[in-house]
């Protein structure tokens, strides 16, 4: 046994470089926290008149684009070059060349606020096209085509950014909100295509002897569905039309998630934080269904699919990914069950608060962001040492 031991051990590749750079989820989620836990907060000081930034289009735009294509984006990108490498087989950017992409994504981010325009756009244009073509390639190379959607979807990403900034510029005569749509509709649609691979394989793992399986004509249809439904949202006025196909797809994720046994999960926060992120993609598909019928504003719905939804699968994704990828137990410590809770808080502060209160409409804000802003700030107490230091058990990565 101790030769054969020793024997494993000396074929596993030897770490190189420095932790950080080693894979694309280390710097991608550090970057990503750090950033949620100061934009958001940051925002509202700026939309109640507290703090002046030097931006160069509107605080309200800024705010959009950057939670989409800073916040999200920064998080999907660490995820598919860290996913991208177990899907394949095959090296993903690490070192000077990881090291660029994330000082791209930070240099976007800060040119928003302290460089002209142009250079603003040019930087947040350059980042999605790179790595969906790096990610696009190594699938193409592992003949890995079960994945090609997703690199496909990032194309459609990338369009999305480069309409916005076109519109923002005045070169493309489009309402830059639209492309803001737009970008939000590809990011649920990548949630949709990973939740059905993650969710249900973790909730197997974890549970011995539970078995999920959901019929292919549902997945083919809360797929097709949703796809349909965003693009009328995003591309056609609002119309009956469009609230149908919305409430569709509402129901079909509802029937989705409920195969997947969401309340087994209950004692299991690494697990539920998933599910219940999860509940929050057909309130807000319902929420967008009824704003089309003039019943409530546009917002509601998409801040339901914004924090509660992709909020909340980011933190659950960047706890659990990342706990794997450090050779740490998959079991969530209570500063992490306590983040949980608040991007839930802050999810319910911001979007179902408002409808039933909406004069206090700015009491509501700042407790959605005071929530949102601990959430991430505990993620960073927790896992900023693990992401600069190596693995647990000495592996690359």
């Amino acid at each position: 046994m101790p030769t054969a031991i020793a024997t494993d051990s000396a074929r596993l590749p030897s770490p190189q470089g420095w932790p950080l750079l080693r894979l694309g989820f280390r710097p991608f989620y550090l970057g990503a926290a750090a950033y949620g836990m100061l934009a958001i907060p940051l925002w509202i000081a700026v939309l109640l008149g507290q703090v002046s930034l030097n931006l160069t289009l509107s605080p309200v735009l800024w705010h959009a684009h950057e939670m989409l294509f800073g916040f999200a984006v920064a998080v999907i990108v660490g995820f598919l070059l860290t996913a991208g490498k177990a899907w394949t087989g095959l090296e993903t950017p690490r070192g000077a060349v990881l090291a660029a992409l994330a000082g791209l994504w930070l240099a976007a981010r800060l040119a928003a606020v302290f460089a002209p325009y142009g250079v603003y756009a040019l930087l947040d244009l350059l980042l999605l096209p790179l790595v969906a073509g790096i990610f696009i390639a190594l699938l193409l190379r592992a003949g890995g085509g079960r994945n090609l959607p997703l690199g496909f979807i990032l194309v459609l990403l990338t369009l999305a950014n480069a309409v916005f900034h076109g519109a923002v510029s005045g070169l493309i005569d489009v309402d830059p909100v639209r492309a803001l749509h737009a970008g939000l509709a590809m990011i649920v649609m990548i949630e949709c295509v990973i939740a059905v691979r993650v969710i249900p394989a973790f909730t197997q793992s974890a549970l011995p002897g539970m078995r999920l399986k959901v019929p292919p004509v549902l997945e083919q249809a809360t797929l097709g569905t949703t796809a349909i439904a965003l693009a009328l949202w995003v591309l056609a006025p609002a119309h009956v039309f469009g609230a149908v196909a919305l409430g569709a797809a509402a129901l079909l994720h509802v029937l989705r998630l409920l195969r997947w046994k969401p309340l087994r999960t209950r004692s299991r926060p690494i697990l539920w934080v998933l599910h219940l992120a999860y509940a929050w993609l057909p309130i807000g598909l319902a929420l967008l269904a009824l704003s089309q019928l003039g019943v409530v504003g546009v917002s509601s719905g998409i801040h339901a699919l914004a924090v509660g939804a992709t909020g909340g699968l980011i933190l659950g994704m960047i706890t659990r990914t990342a706990r794997g990828h450090t050779g740490r137990p998959l079991q969530a410590s209570r500063l992490e069950t306590a983040a949980y809770l608040l991007v839930a808080c802050a999810a319910v502060a911001r979007v179902l608060l408002p409808l039933l209160a909406p004069q206090h409409l700015v009491i509501w804000l700042v407790a959605a962001a005071t929530a949102w802003g601990f959430a991430f700030a505990l993620y960073l107490m927790v896992f900023s040492p693990w992401l600069v230091t190596a693995r647990l058990d000495g592996k690359d990565g």
